[in-house]
């Protein structure tokens, strides 16, 4: 809830609150918190909802989905998807091809020469490991490309810095950098900017929060890759409504935010 991203995805879903015949409840723990969110999930399915719209942060959340379908509870994953489980259907961003596009611009970029260190949200939230596993699928095959070292950044900004100042003086050939979560970009910056070193180390990161917005006018970020949060909140639930209505299938191709929602902000 102390997200920017996860405002905006909040404001879109009570934006479609307004314009439709429907009661949004929008909860979530304070930062990004699986064993909560999974509580409250659980706290969803037993208050009989219409229906879920729910972040499948991690594998625990399959069973939890499952269980409110089998209790006829449809459910659309959102950001972060379950395709393994009985979740009607997803919306948000291609997160493997976020990384394989961070990825061939970077490659592009640095003309196939750079030495990178890569700053994740979460080791083990979905999101962020396809968004690294894109990233590296892409430049495992570059001669020139090589990772020396990725951390977690708990998607916490002053964890971010703590992790790329460390990073940064462990490994000072590092000229890439590229962080996965939205934080992860202004944690970077200001690790890079306390060893003088901001204007020799390419960065990309994810979102175009305003922060983040700022510090690529200023150059101080090269790439951002950029998704549309409120237009996610806006259309799960324009998509749950037509769900219950069953103007929509069962199982669904998923709404995936990938030419049309993700882009690539210079």
């Amino acid at each position: 809830m102390d997200h920017d991203y996860w405002r905006l995805v909040g404001e879109g879903a009570k934006d479609a609150e307004k314009k439709y015949d429907v009661f949004v409840e929008y909860e979530g723990p304070r930062r990004s918190n699986p064993e909560e969110q999974l509580k409250l999930l659980d706290q969803a399915i037993k208050a009989k909802v219409d229906g879920i719209i729910v972040q499948a942060l991690t594998e625990d959340f399959l069973p939890m989905i499952n269980k409110a379908v089998n209790q006829g509870i449809p459910v659309i994953t959102i950001d972060t998807d379950a395709p393994e489980s009985l979740r009607t259907t997803y919306i948000g961003t291609d997160n493997y091809l976020a990384g394989q596009i961070a990825g061939k611009t970077l490659v592009e970029d640095k003309k196939g020469q750079a030495t990178v260190g890569i700053i994740t949200g979460s080791f083990t939230n979905a999101h962020h490991q396809l968004r690294v596993e894109g990233f590296k699928n892409v430049v495992a095959d570059i001669e020139g490309v090589e990772i020396v070292e990725i951390e977690e950044s708990n998607i916490t900004q002053v964890i971010a810095e703590e992790k790329t100042y460390e990073m940064l003086k462990n490994h000072p050939e590092i000229d890439a950098l590229y962080g996965t979560s939205a934080l992860d970009g202004i944690g970077m910056v200001h690790a890079a900017e306390s060893l003088n070193r901001s204007s020799s180390i390419y960065m990309i990161s994810f979102d175009t929060l305003p922060e983040n917005m700022e510090l690529l006018e200023q150059g101080k970020v090269d790439v951002l890759i950029g998704q549309k949060p409120y237009e996610m909140g806006y259309r799960s639930i324009e998509l749950m409504l037509d769900i219950v209505k069953g103007a929509f299938g069962r199982r669904s191709q998923p709404y995936r935010c990938n030419s049309s929602f993700t882009e690539e902000l210079r």
